[in-house]
């Protein structure tokens, strides 16, 4: 079985538990996840089933899309509903529209954050979460990340302005509960994230996903394959090289290509049959290496590790 799965993660499930749950249902060992989502956050979480795990560091790498709710007013130790209160500030008058809409557009593009405590990122050979639960303080490093659009869902703000959602696309590694606080201070007050889902994760959106009542329904009427998405998929913003015979051969065989323009990163396909991930030669940049290969030839080629 080899393809991608793109799973709606439930609430009260880590990313982790959703492949072990992949992992009974399908009968495969051979899954691996592209990129964390905490145990209360739902949405997106396409799952890569045998050969395709070679894609996750790329799927991972992709642009996100969340749709967060703020509420401002008191800050978590997690940034998150389910954290202690820390600080609590009232709501003094009623926060306009287009206070919060100027804010919200001061976030767009390149930006810095510092993520929270309770995260997985590594200081010192240990996760920050692991300070966190014994009251150690450490300085956390800052991290640069993209916010390609955020965008206010104007229906849902309340009477006094003091909880609203947006929708906002980013680039990987940003963190929402740290954005929604940030976003909270520029407007004065406290403030946490207080729900969360993920309606996309590079080229897979909502609309893509299955559940695992799906999937347990697919495997009983023996129709998984169905539900599963092609390879291809995951790193369709690859530029492609379209594969003849003898590109084809070189590729089986473990082979530097020409490159073809620019790209560091191209895949190559012969029809909808992904052949390979090629990526610049550090020596030789007219050249490209293989860096992912999807077929073989009867032996190994000199040039996969060079």
């Amino acid at each position: 079985m080899n393809g991608i799965l793109a799973l709606w993660k439930p609430k009260g499930m880590t990313s982790h538990d959703c492949v072990f749950k992949a992992r009974k249902i399908l009968q495969t060992k051979k899954i691996g996840h592209t990129g964390t989502l905490d145990p209360d956050v739902e949405g997106v979480l396409p799952l890569c089933i045998g050969q395709a795990t070679k894609v996750v560091p790329y799927l991972t790498d992709t642009s996100k899309t969340y749709v967060a709710e703020i509420t401002l007013g008191t800050s978590t130790e997690t940034e998150d509903k389910s954290g202690e209160v820390i600080e609590e500030k009232t709501i003094s008058e009623p926060i306009s529209l287009q206070a919060i809409e100027k804010v919200l557009q001061a976030f767009t593009g390149d930006i810095e954050q510092i993520p929270p405590m309770y995260s997985a990122v590594k200081v010192n050979g240990r996760k920050l979460y692991e300070y966190a639960r014994k009251g150690e303080h450490v300085e956390r490093p800052v991290r640069h990340v993209t916010i390609h659009e955020i965008v206010l869902d104007k229906a849902s703000v309340s009477e006094d302005g003091s909880v609203f959602r947006f929708t906002v696309s980013c680039s990987k590694g940003t963190y929402i509960r740290t954005l929604c606080v940030d976003i909270g201070k520029a407007l004065g007050y406290p403030a946490h994230m207080s729900s969360l889902e993920r309606t996309q994760a590079g080229a897979f959106r909502t609309q893509d996903t299955v559940t695992f009542a799906k999937m347990e329904e697919a495997m009983e009427a023996g129709s998984m394959e169905q539900l599963l998405q092609p390879v291809t998929k995951a790193i369709e913003f690859m530029p492609l090289i379209e594969a003849d015979e003898a590109i084809e051969l070189k590729v089986r065989y473990g082979q530097r290509l020409t490159r073809p323009a620019e790209a560091d990163l191209y895949r190559v396909q012969k029809a909808d049959q992904l052949l390979g991930i090629y990526e610049t030669h550090p020596d030789y940049p007219h050249l490209l290496k293989p860096k992912r290969v999807f077929v073989s030839g009867k032996a190994g080629g000199t040039d996969a590790n060079d």
